[in-house]
């Protein structure tokens, strides 16, 4: 399981020209989902991103998470990040897992953020998506499982 973390000043994300999800200030989790995740693994990460220090305290360091700064959670599904790249120049998914557990298991990792106390806007799963970001420092984490 893959979680790429980009700490936002704002994010959204569109299907078909139409907002699906939005936040302000907090983190987009674009998230990928391998063959060996499970439920386990996916509640584990869901505990990691929410815990991740990854905001600036008062001196200007990474010490807060997204909670002790007052910030909101956007998850995308993006198989892509899961991508095989060691040949060739295109790349191969067959790293990535099927769509039936990999939904299955983005929802949970989903659900999982919602029972740690946040409101989780998403992508659609499978949809075209078109994703806005305004990163913030630039930070962006590359969060594996």
């Amino acid at each position: 399981m893959i979680a790429l973390l980009q700490r936002v000043s704002e994010a959204s994300v569109s299907v078909d020209n139409k907002m699906v999800g939005e936040i302000e200030h907090g983190l987009l989790v674009l998230l990928a989902i391998e063959p060996e995740d499970t439920q386990a693994k996916a509640k584990r990460l869901a505990e990691r991103v929410a815990g991740y220090r990854i905001f600036s305290d008062e001196n200007g360091k990474m010490n807060l998470n997204v909670r002790q700064v007052g910030g909101e959670i956007l998850v995308v599904s993006q198989f892509t990040l899961a991508a095989n790249t060691e040949k060739g120049l295109r790349p191969s998914f067959t790293s990535a897992a099927p769509p039936k557990l990999s939904e299955e298991l983005y929802q949970y990792f989903c659900e999982q953020l919602r029972q740690l106390g946040f409101k989780v806007p998403t992508g659609i799963f499978g949809a075209d998506m078109q994703v806005r970001l305004l990163n913030d420092g630039p930070v962006t984490i590359n969060l594996c499982g």
